[in-house]
């Protein structure tokens, strides 16, 4: 009977919870930086949903040859809590816009250390089924070269095509023009002969 009255009283007065749709949440896959550098990590999520108040995120970290990750920022309730008391603490920043769906942080004075995986959490109430993503995060004394190579073979890959499509550019703009110079010429030569028999003709 209970459950009947609570039914009915949903009907009349409209009320109808909303339901929870799934969350996805976005990060890099790797980042690279230097000893002593800064490096932010992005976080983003998509919802169905328009960005609520309630929103939080969440960021844990697990470092290299470790088992169990320790909570390191949250943000809830419009308010950012940085650990105090880990790693990071007085090196970690929040850099994100809730109200743009960023939950990004800024982690400063990077050590070897540092390395190991990082771990963004977001809801969206009702939105709050999701997975969370993780990105690593390898810290070296200079860039690696390996990744200096790749970076450099794109360039000049990206360099070498670019030349090739001027190089093509005005080699069809010289070719069409020799060709409309010599069929102007080869017209006004064939003109002029003509013009050389009609004379002899009237001769």
């Amino acid at each position: 009977m209970l459950t009947f009255l609570a039914l009915a009283s949903v009907v009349l007065l409209g009320i109808v919870p909303e339901q929870s749709q799934a969350i996805m949440i976005y990060t890099g896959w790797e980042r690279h930086a230097l000893v002593g550098g800064d490096i932010r990590l992005s976080c983003s999520f998509f919802s169905w949903r328009w960005t609520s108040e309630e929103v939080t995120f969440s960021w844990t970290y697990r470092p290299d040859g470790a088992r169990d990750s320790i909570s390191i920022f949250h943000y809830t309730g419009g308010e950012a809590y940085v650990d105090n008391k880990g790693p990071f603490r007085d090196r970690l920043e929040f850099v994100g816009n809730p109200g743009r769906r960023d939950g990004s942080i800024l982690i400063k004075n990077l050590d070897y250390n540092d390395n190991g995986t990082f771990t963004c959490d977001a809801k969206n109430p009702p939105d709050i089924v999701g997975r969370p993503s993780s990105v690593r995060l390898l810290v070296f004394e200079k860039v690696p070269i390996q990744a200096g190579v790749i970076t450099g073979a794109i360039i000049g890959v990206v360099l070498g095509l670019l030349v090739l499509i001027v190089v093509i550019y005005y080699l069809m703009r010289f070719l069409v023009a020799r060709r409309v110079f010599s069929l102007s010429v080869s017209k006004h030569g064939k003109k002029k002969k003509e013009g050389s028999q009609q004379r002899q003709i009237k001769v």
